[in-house]
């Protein structure tokens, strides 16, 4: 059994990684672990923001499957997940961080439950080494035995960081005792290392907090004439709206960059230890994100929308083993892959059957240099912002109107176009032959029912599977029961 090492690194785009070829960022831990293992340079996360994107890394399953819809919809109680999957195969699943899973409430007895009160809970199955969630009391608790005068609250803590040591960061406290933990390990293990950084607020801890000059960033992609009114009201905003001032911009930027570099170092002391332990080979590392961030692409920040900004992220994989004897090391994959393919990759490396669920598809032949016939030709991700209209005071019948259901949009990525089809029949249809700032649109009939076409295609394949492959008929035929 090879150990599972899986790292996230929440909200970091690919670009930041070097994969769009656009944006050189120092992260020498990442290049390094990419010379040995595969770099997939059309990686996309499947849903955002952090709650929905994690769903389906941990499932495998696409959002219109799962049902998690915003940071704060309970995963259903009956799906099964990586860390599930690995223990009934033998393993400890062990996370540092977090997962933003929150529980069924249906498996609740007490309205006091207190995981009834914070959508940051853990996904079924994982041992919690070090939970680093709400107020961050462990690492609160540490810096101030450090001597260190703290602000109240979790993003006033975060916003500090560049006051601070960045041995004292976040991802610093993460990483220590990541590495304590794995000095103790003896038996296969199974750990998921799930780092906060670069997610905002936008401060570099330490030093990386000058490694950037605001003057040397690029200039995001404009605001153009916003598409559609999901657009404007994004850019109406605080949250997801970027600062209008270039030289504001220019900072939010260099801090990001700081951010991603600085946790590149954090991850380089973990993937140090791995050999230095003896227990490299012996490892399959996984390092992805939950999602991206627009970094003031379209006039945006943060994670919303439909722009392939906040979607398409880093996927960097090393198998276990020596991979002069199965699989091919360094080399740059650009085929469209998803992090619905990550969960029955895992499955495979354990030697573990892939959950019918599972939308995704392993890797684990690209891993060995081969590109498959029945690979996919785009990638796909959904957005719901349907907890605007969840709270006190709703007046939807929506069993019967179904007006959140329409409070959704999904988009179809290929290597020519986006489309993207929102809950209210309304389409956008993206040239990106011709435009690959995601700022032209097609007039072409027959490209637009293709598109249209594709897409209804692509969710009739994908449609829960569960029994439907089966028969009842002198015993039970068709495809195993799980």
């Amino acid at each position: 059994m090879p150990n599972v090492l899986v790292i996230t690194l929440d909200q970091f785009r690919a670009d930041a990684l070097g994969c769009a070829g656009m944006r050189a960022v120092a992260t020498p831990n990442l290049d390094a672990l990419a010379e040995e293992g595969t770099r997939f340079t059309q990686h996309y996360a499947q849903a955002a923001p952090c709650g929905p994107g994690r769903a389906s890394l941990y499932t495998g399953m696409y959002q219109f499957n799962h049902r998690v819809m915003a940071n704060g919809s309970p995963l259903e109680a009956g799906f099964d997940n990586l860390a599930l999957c690995a223990r009934r195969h033998g393993y400890t699943p062990t996370v540092f961080g977090y997962t933003d899973q929150s529980v069924d409430p249906r498996t609740i007895t007490s309205a006091e439950d207190p995981r009834l009160h914070n959508y940051e809970e853990f996904l079924p199955g994982f041992e919690v080494a070090l939970p680093l969630i709400r107020e961050f009391p462990l690492w609160r608790a540490w810096l101030r035995d450090l001597g260190h005068q703290l602000p109240d609250g979790p993003d006033e803590l975060l916003r500090t960081e560049s006051q601070r040591p960045a041995e004292h960061s976040h991802s610093a406290f993460l990483t220590d005792h990541a590495v304590t933990w794995l000095s103790t390990r003896t038996d296969p293990w199974f750990a998921h290392l799930s780092y906060l950084r670069p997610h905002p607020p936008y401060a570099a801890a330490g030093h990386f907090s000058q490694m950037y000059s605001p003057d040397q960033m690029p200039t995001p992609i404009g605001i153009g004439e916003p598409a559609h009114d999901l657009h404007r009201q994004l850019l109406s905003i605080d949250y997801t709206s970027a600062p209008t001032d270039p030289t504001e911009m220019a900072a939010v930027m260099a801090q990001y960059y700081g951010m991603v570099s600085e946790v590149d170092a954090q991850l380089g002391r973990v993937l140090d230890h791995l050999r230095a332990s003896g227990q490299w080979e012996d490892t399959m590392v996984i390092i992805t994100s939950d999602h991206g961030e627009h970094l003031g692409d379209h006039g945006l920040i943060e994670k919303a929308g439909y722009f392939g900004a906040s979607y398409h992220i880093p996927c960097l994989i090393k198998p276990a083993g020596r991979a002069d004897l199965d699989f091919v090391a360094g080399q740059s994959v650009d085929l469209f892959t998803e992090n619905i393919d990550l969960f029955p990759t895992i499955c495979d490396a354990i030697g573990a059957p892939i959950p019918l669920q599972c939308d995704g598809l392993p890797l684990t032949d690209i891993l060995r240099g081969e590109q498959p016939s029945y690979w996919r030709t785009s990638a796909h991700w959904e957005f719901d912002w349907r907890f605007t209209r969840i709270g006190p005071g709703s007046q939807h019948n929506w069993p019967v109107d179904r007006q959140l259901e329409r409070q959704h949009l999904t988009v179809r990525l290929d290597q020519t176009s986006a489309y993207v089809h929102f809950g209210n029949g309304s389409t956008l249809h993206f040239d990106l032959s011709a435009d690959p700032t995601w700022q032209t649109l097609t007039t072409d009939p027959a490209r637009n029912l293709s598109a249209a076409t594709a897409l209804m295609t692509w969710r009739t394949e994908n449609s829960p599977r569960g029994l439907s492959g089966s028969l009842i008929s002198d015993g039970v035929i068709g495809r195993a029961i799980p």
